[in-house]
């Protein structure tokens, strides 16, 4: 699967921002057509994507398109305009239920029948930002097979909840913990919450850094600035990769003698150590 440990945003009419994130090689580009464009520029957004997809070279980043919700009324023209140009997948904001995942899915197996794609080949990834969806995650995550991520998306969340949105984020935390859980326990990746203020770096880099003790895979981001910190956050370091590799080589050797516990300077190794070093080694190399 591919690594996202940054997932930047830009507004799908903006030709000098979208070819500046590809300049960046962030990991994920999410051309949008949803919050980031304003009504009147929709059909722009849409122009744009499609002009960006079929004209540059995105080089190693992957190129998703942010549609606008399934209630809105404005999806079934949105895909209409991008999938033609063959993104790798589809962003749909403001889950409420499987049914929401279902719709955009059916009208992507049936591009791929009419371009002669590979079944499968469009990928989805949903934002959990509503009450009903982090109620629903269950449900959510069974939905479809092309499904590889979850993004938390605190803000609308919090505005649904009538919550005050704070920096410590306490106001979501129950959310955000319920998606980065469900996201493991289904084998996908969870991608964290915007840092609204791009100017607050030390805030930034808390923020990411809390996201990745969580167990989350990568952040959301919106601005050029956030990208080195937000990578930086979800890379393992050289040490600690040291280290994976240190215990995962003991354990080798370890169990070939038949011990399914033993000491490591003076600390006890045992699976759930080797478990979160595989998972160590497995971020570095998804990362490069």
């Amino acid at each position: 699967m591919h690594a996202r440990r940054a997932l930047m945003y830009m507004p799908g009419h903006d030709r000098r921002k979208i070819e500046k994130a590809i300049a960046l090689q962030v990991d994920t580009i999410c051309m949008d057509i949803e919050d980031g464009v304003a009504a009147n520029r929709k059909a722009d957004a849409r122009q744009g994507i499609a002009a960006a997809l079929a004209e540059l070279d995105f080089g190693r980043s992957e190129k998703l398109v942010r549609i606008n919700p399934v209630q809105s009324g404005l999806a079934e023209d949105d895909l209409g305009a991008v999938l033609p140009h063959h993104p790798d997948g589809i962003v749909v904001p403001k889950i409420q239920s499987a049914a929401d995942v279902h719709w955009v899915e059916a009208r992507l197996e049936q591009a791929e029948r009419q371009h002669g794609w590979e079944a499968g080949s469009l990928l989805l990834i949903v934002l959990i930002e509503t009450p009903l969806a982090v109620i629903r995650l269950n449900e959510i995550c069974q939905s479809s097979a092309r499904l590889q991520a979850l993004i938390f998306g605190a803000d609308d969340l919090a505005a649904w909840m009538q919550a005050t949105r704070t920096p410590a984020a306490w106001e979501v935390f129950y959310a955000r913990g319920a998606v980065v859980l469900h996201a493991a326990a289904y084998g996908l990746q969870s991608i964290d919450m915007v840092k609204i203020d791009f100017n607050d770096t030390e805030g930034l880099r808390q923020e990411a850094r809390m996201g990745a003790e969580m167990g989350y895979t990568g952040k959301q981001i919106i601005h050029p600035n956030q990208w080195p910190l937000t990578a930086e956050a979800f890379t393992p370091s050289p040490a600690q990769i040291e280290e994976a590799q240190r215990l995962l080589d003991s354990f080798d050797q370890e169990s070939g003698q038949g011990r399914g516990a033993y000491a490591v300077d003076g600390r006890m190794v045992d699976m759930p150590l080797i478990r979160a070093a595989r998972n160590v080694i497995e971020r570095a190399n998804a990362a490069g």
